[in-house]
Order: structure tokens, then C-alpha cells, then sequence
């Protein structure tokens, strides 16, 4: 158990320190050596769970489709809008994240692996279909249309604001991305009930965090008695 938690921690080491080399460089200026010299790993433990650049190029994408922090919600719209904003929340900050952003913007990768964009829409399109079947939906709402608006639109923000310098945080334009997507589709029972604000995935990504932890503790307080 013991060899296999550190094969797990040091796969996950490679990856982050691939997702940062990938995310500064871009993928055809990105090497090995430097991924290597961020993980602090040898040469045989990356082979030994990637043999090539393309292979850690897949991993750091296949990483990109993550629900982490966010909490289900009564309401699907809700918890679809967590979704987008805790994600808002962490990805300036975790380069294994953003990342899968520039691979999927970048052509010449994207000839080679693909994107993390089909994901994410079938992902998104099962969640509006949720929140249709609830009610929460217009009835002209086709879910999978407003998906693919939605993550084109998401990335698009997210990569204009790398290069705008305007003191505008992700959050902030997520939220307002929200705001201006939502009335065309949610019903007006369901839009006043939502929360957009652009502190959302803070507080979402903090109580998700103190409920793991408090997991964490009770789990160890259990293995003591």
C-alpha cells in the first residue's frame, strides 16, 4: 500500500510540474528536462508513468474535466454554476488547470491529442439537461447548443484575460458571463434563486475544503480506537 500511495503522489507530482512547464512554455517549447527539474523526479520514474511528451500531454488534459470543490445542490443550475465558478476560483492558481486551456487553444497540439473541450460540453449538456428536467429550463432551451456557447464563451474569457492586465479578476468575469447567459435560459422562478456573485467559488471551495478536512479528521480519530 505504502509503494503504491508514492507511486500515485509521484505521478501526480509529474503531472503539476507538467501542467506548469506546458502552461508558461506551450507545448512544442516545453521539455522534458525542465519537467523533470520542476517534479525533482529521475528520468525512469517519469518514463515509468509517461512514456512521452504527448502521453503528459494527455495526462495534464485528462485532468482538466474536474467537479473537486463543488458541493451538490437542490438546484442543478446552482450546482452548474458552482461548477464554473469554483473552477474560476482555482485555476489561476493551479497551473495543471489552466494548462489544459492553452494544450486544447494551441493548434499544433490539438492536432495531436485533442482538447479537453468535447468533455466539458458533454458534461455541461447532461447538467442543463438536469436542471431542464427539474424545470428549471426554458422549454426552447436546446442543452447541448447552449453547452457548446458556454464553454466557448468560458474559454474565450479565460484567454483574453491573460492577456488584459485590467485588474479584473476570472471570478469577476465568470460571474458576469453568468449573469448574461443565465436569463436566456433559466426560468424566472428558478434565476432569482441562483447565486452568481463573484466570491461564489471562494465560499463554495472554502466549505467543500472544511468538510473534507473534518472527514479527514474523523477518519483518523476512528483508525485510533
Amino acid at each position: 500500500m505504502a509503494k503504491q500511495a508514492r507511486a500515485i503522489q509521484t505521478r501526480r507530482m509529474i503531472l503539476e510540474a507538467a501542467g506548469a512547464v506546458f502552461d508558461e512554455f506551450g507545448y512544442e517549447s516545453a521539455t522534458i528536462a525542465e519537467i523533470l527539474a520542476r517534479a525533482g523526479v529521475t528520468k525512469g520514474a517519469l518514463y515509468f508513468h509517461f512514456a512521452s511528451k504527448e502521453e503528459l500531454a494527455r495526462g495534464v488534459l485528462g485532468e482538466a474535466l474536474t467537479t473537486e470543490g463543488v458541493l451538490p445542490q437542490e438546484s442543478r443550475l446552482q450546482e452548474w454554476v458552482d461548477i464554473g465558478m469554483v473552477l474560476a476560483h482555482r485555476l489561476p492558481a493551479e497551473p495543471l488547470l489552466s494548462a489544459s486551456i492553452r494544450l486544447s487553444a494551441d493548434r499544433k497540439a490539438r492536432d495531436l491529442f485533442g482538447t479537453s473541450w468535447e468533455g466539458w460540453i458533454d458534461f455541461i449538456a447532461a447538467q442543463l439537461a438536469a436542471a431542464k428536467d427539474q424545470g428549471e429550463l426554458l422549454p426552447h432551451v436546446d442543452v447541448r447548443q447552449g453547452a457548446k456557447l458556454f464553454v466557448g464563451a468560458w474559454t474565450g474569457i479565460e484567454i483574453v484575460s491573460t492577456a488584459l492586465e485590467d485588474g479584473e479578476t476570472l471570478e469577476s468575469k465568470i460571474a458576469g458571463l453568468y449573469d448574461y447567459f443565465l436569463p436566456a435560459i433559466a426560468v424566472p422562478g428558478a434565476l432569482r434563486g441562483l447565486d452568481t456573485a463573484p466570491d461564489r467559488g471562494a465560499r463554495v471551495w472554502e466549505s467543500y475544503q472544511a468538510q473534507h478536512a473534518g472527514e479527514a479528521t474523523e477518519g483518523e480519530a476512528g483508525g485510533e480506537r
